[in-house]
């Protein structure tokens, strides 16, 4: 199945519904940084990430420095941001 690539209208609407994303890459990724209290919070932040990640078969790209998670999402699928980085970023944030 395809994944289409979001128009940059369509992007831009959503990110604005997204708090702290903001666009990397040119426009074809949102990425935000996560800081938490230490680093074993940071990691079971990441370990609940990981959980819907394999549940939906979207992963993010991400770096951990102690306390910080750097989180980019991006479709490769589709050459820049799709729907699933959208649905992926709300899931992240209902955490």
């Amino acid at each position: 199945m395809a994944v289409e690539k979001l128009t940059r209208s369509e992007a831009e609407a959503a990110l604005a519904e997204l708090d702290g994303w903001e666009f990397d890459r040119a426009g074809d990724a949102i990425r935000k940084v996560f800081k938490f209290g230490d680093f074993s919070a940071a990691w079971g932040f990441m370990n609940r990430v990981a959980l819907i990640a394999e549940k939906t078969d979207h992963h993010p790209e991400w770096f951990n420095v102690y306390n910080k998670v750097d989180i980019t999402l991006t479709t490769h699928d589709a050459g820049g941001l799709s729907q699933r980085d959208l649905k992926m970023a709300r899931a992240i944030e209902a955490l």
